[in-house]
Parts: C-alpha cells; structure tokens; sequence
C-alpha cells in the first residue's frame, strides 16, 4: 500500500475540497498533459498509455465513455491533451490531421526491439485510431483499439524518438503540414525502377538506356490520351523500311566489284608524276630538281636526331 500520504493544509479549511481532493486520489482518471516532462513521466513511461487527443472541450458522452474506460481498464494509464492549444511534435504526423473540434485517439505500447536489429531495449510504439473511427469516436470503437493493441491484432509502429508537447503555432503548424506532405507524397511515389527491377536511373549502361526509353514511352502515352498501340503487322513493315534504310546507306560507303580495279599488277597512274630517274644518266642515280624555295626551306628544318 505504501507509506501514508500527509494532506496540505490548504485542502483542509472546508470538508467540499477535502472531498474533492480525496475523490480525485481515489478513483481512477485521466492525466491532464501540459508539457513534455508530464508526457514523458506519466504516460510514455508506462507500458500502455491510452491519449485522447481534444480538438474541443468533450461533449458529456465522451466523458462517460472515458470514465468506462478508466474502469475497465486499470492496467492502462488513460491521459488526455488539448490538441487545440497545444501540438505533439514527432507524433501528429502519423495521426489523422488535426481538425477543430474534432477528437483524436492513440495508444502508446512498449515493445521489446528498438529501431535497429539486435537491440533489446523497449521502444514506445503507438496504434492510432483510423481517420474513419476519429469520426464517430465511442466507447466502443477505443475499447476496441485497447484490445487490438494488447492482443497484437494491430501492429504497433515503432517512433524514431519521443513525441514532444509545444504550444501550438502558426509556424509550428505550417512545419507539421509540410512534413506530413512530404510522408503522404512519398507513398505515393511509385519506385523509380526499371523493368525487372534494375537500372531505375538512366547510368548509360542497356538497361539503363531502356529503361529511359520505357519511361519516355510512358509520359508520351501519358500526355496523348489519343494514342494508340501498332499493331505486330505495323511494327514488322517499320522494321522492314528501317532495314532497307540501312542497306541504302551502306551500299553508299561499300566498294563493289565494279569499283575494283582489274586483276594483274597495280599500276600507279601517277607514277611519273613522283619518279625522278633520268634514263640518260649512265650512272645510274637517279636526279632530281631542286628547287631553290625548297633549297631555303631545308635550311629551316632542325635536326632533331
């Protein structure tokens, strides 16, 4: 049971606020969260934590559902947060967006494994409750989630650190919706790869190059909604002409027998243009003119030997 437990003085001078005090040690209730230090040591520390997240003051028949829930569960630490005053960095990005008057639930588990393999530690993971049931939020639809959590029916998702609560802002608003854009926007994207799943960008490598093809090929029939597939008989008589193309454009640089000289010894036409023998020297050296622009060039030649 414990050590006792002294009253203040203060909550003594009438029998109503001695009452209320008791009341409120007594019987179960939620936890009002108003910083981080609050979050952190009375409800993320504990194995379950059930948050109700308000977008409003709750209206009387969630506040009996909550009581319900307080007994039904006592193994579970309920808390509650004013979504509209205050914001949960590193947590509303995996929550249904913030509306207001509109109430949010989530329960926070500990679970063994933390975000790399091998570690044993226990991580806080959260179950939040989908957008659908955010909509007509009971008794029925969080007693639900509570059993799916404890049981393992919905898998827990692991956060990469511990929420904070900060004053909701302008600009702490803007920065939260540019971050769920991003997540939301990179589901969507499809993965950048190719056929066969190799060579998602254009590396210059065959695949690569198809797969470019393959992706061009897409936005064309994307941007012509008009388009329409060749048939096999199409695609044959294109590939027939293409060859033919290429023949034509050979037969251009081949030299053929009609262009090859006669068979016998290769004459030079332009022999005589480059010989220098003179047939009337008995010596038999050969002579050549030496003109005398040549003569000054030769002077201009260095000897690089």
């Amino acid at each position: 049971v414990g050590a006792p437990k002294q009253i203040p003085d203060k909550h003594l001078k009438t029998g109503h606020m001695l009452a209320k005090l008791l009341k409120g040690m007594l019987e179960p209730h939620a936890v009002k969260i108003e910083n981080t230090k609050d979050f952190k040591s009375k409800c993320l520390n504990r194995d379950y934590c059930a948050l109700l997240l308000k977008g409003a003051t709750p209206q009387t028949f969630l506040k009996d559902a909550f009581k319900n829930l307080l007994t039904s569960y006592e193994d579970i630490q309920f808390a509650s947060v004013d979504s509209a005053t205050m914001l949960l960095i590193g947590l509303e990005e995996h929550l249904p967006e913030f509306e207001s008057g509109k109430h949010r639930f989530v329960v926070f588990k500990k679970i063994s494994g933390g975000m790399k393999e091998g570690d044993e530690r226990l991580i806080t993971s959260i179950v939040p409750m989908a957008e659908s049931d955010s909509d007509s939020i009971s008794y029925g639809n969080m007693s639900a989630l509570i059993n799916d959590a404890k049981s393992g029916k919905k898998k827990a998702k692991k956060l990469s650190s511990l929420p904070q609560v900060k004053t909701r802002t302008k600009k702490l608003e803007k920065a939260e919706k540019a971050k769920r854009d991003r997540t939301s926007n990179k589901k969507k994207e499809k993965p950048k790869t190719a056929p066969g799943g190799k060579f998602a960008e254009n590396d210059g490598s065959k695949e690569g190059r198809k797969a470019e093809r393959d992706r061009r090929r897409q936005e064309h029939r994307k941007n012509n909604p008009d388009f329409k597939e060749k048939t096999p008989e199409e695609l044959a008589e294109l590939e027939r002409k293409r060859r033919e193309r290429m023949n034509t454009e050979s037969e251009k640089w081949n030299i053929g027998e009609a262009d090859a000289p006669p068979e016998g010894e290769y004459e030079d036409e332009d022999e005589e243009e480059y010989s220098g023998f003179d047939e009337g020297n008995d010596e038999g050296y050969d002579t050549y003119e030496v003109d005398e622009a040549d003569e000054e060039d030769d002077e201009d030649v260095m000897d690089l030997d």
